[in-house]
């Protein structure tokens, strides 16, 4: 697959793996996310090496995240996105979902997945919506994974 990279001022959005600063990564999803608290730097590692990644840059300094679960045919899992704190409320998420959402291996999909407790008001301008049927999801959820 190649790789996609979207310039705009002094940003850069790119799917280019070997771009992705893992430890900046790591760092913001075991500290700050909230979603990932102390994921261990080998499963960070392990997920980016298995998934189709958005990384979102400032010069070169990672600022922002998304990556996508996918088989490129029928489901795709959006997940782990973020934006640092300092860098928002300035359309930088808006930028990154369009490039999600309209990146050329991930159209036509039956079933986009994703998992958010903050948010909503960009996700559903994309329009993701509230499961509507709750009551045939089913899920097996560890959220103590990443505890010693």
């Amino acid at each position: 697959m190649n790789n996609i990279e979207v310039n705009f001022g002094e940003y850069l959005i790119t799917t280019d793996k070997s771009k992705m600063d893992i430890v900046a990564i790591h760092d913001f999803l075991s500290k700050h996310s909230g979603w990932s608290d102390n994921i261990p730097f080998d499963r960070v590692k392990t997920s980016i090496d298995n998934s189709l990644n958005f990384g979102l840059f400032h010069f070169d300094k990672q600022i922002g995240f998304a990556r996508v679960i996918t088989d490129f045919s029928t489901i795709a899992y959006l997940g782990d996105i973020y934006i640092l704190d300092n860098y928002r409320g300035q359309g930088l998420s808006k930028k990154l979902m369009d490039l999600v959402m309209n990146h050329p291996t991930l159209q036509g999909l039956r079933r986009w997945i994703l998992l958010t407790s903050t948010a909503d008001w960009l996700y559903e301008k994309y329009e993701f919506v509230k499961v509507p049927k709750p009551e045939i999801y089913m899920e097996l959820f560890n959220a103590n994974v990443y505890k010693n």
